[in-house]
């Protein structure tokens, strides 16, 4: 996609618990610097009024109806070509960059590795996407059993910050193995003191030849 300004898709990736929000408050603050314009701040699955109908269906679990794992996953893929088709993309078109609270690379964590669907998860993604992905993802890694217990200390946890550790032990393990094999994915380490975790944000952000 030929893009006007160099503008650029930065998406912030990370199990619950990470810190995203905060990251991405950093990384908006710091392209906004960059390009003196803030970007198009979007989340996933969300971002669009459709969107959002198909993330409540997702998060908000339902006993009398259990979201099966197959529709958990076309869900997601439903509200995410919508967000690219209706967002991200004509951003993009006009010059503005876009700042991503998750993109794919949570559904071939989650889905794919957690829910052990990659074969679904890479076929829709493939029908979807059509190869359209991230300029740089900075995936903020962190032991699942210290995210789970910062994200309870949050609050009341959704379906999904509900599952089983192991769950999310599987979806860590494909986010690492992801990141070593695309060099347009970033480790932070999470675990470290905030102050840490954004200074290396910041570090890698001035290293980018954007």
């Amino acid at each position: 996609m030929n893009r006007p300004n160099n503008a650029k898709f930065v998406v912030i990736e990370g199990l619950e618990g990470a810190g995203k929000s905060s990251a991405i408050a950093l990384v908006r603050d710091f392209i906004e610097k960059h390009t003196a314009q803030a970007p198009v701040c979007t989340r996933e699955p969300g971002g669009t009024p459709l969107a959002e109908k198909m993330r409540d269906l997702v998060k908000i679990a339902d006993d009398t109806d259990p979201l099966c794992d197959e529709s958990e996953c076309l869900l997601i893929y439903a509200a995410r070509a919508q967000l690219v088709a209706n967002v991200i993309k004509p951003a993009l078109n006009q010059g503005q960059w876009v700042l991503g609270d998750r993109h794919n690379l949570s559904s071939l964590a989650y889905q794919g590795g957690g829910r052990g669907l990659m074969s679904l998860v890479e076929a829709v993604s493939d029908a979807t996407l059509k190869g359209f992905k991230p300029d740089l993802t900075i995936y903020l890694d962190i032991e699942p059993g210290l995210g789970l217990q910062r994200a309870a200390d949050r609050g009341a946890l959704d379906r999904i910050e509900q599952q089983a550790l192991s769950f999310f032990e599987r979806a860590r393990t494909t986010y690492l193995a992801l990141a070593e094999s695309d060099d347009t994915i970033a480790v932070i380490d999470a675990s470290q003191s905030m102050a840490d975790v954004h200074k290396d944000i910041i570090s890698l952000l001035q290293a980018q030849r954007w």
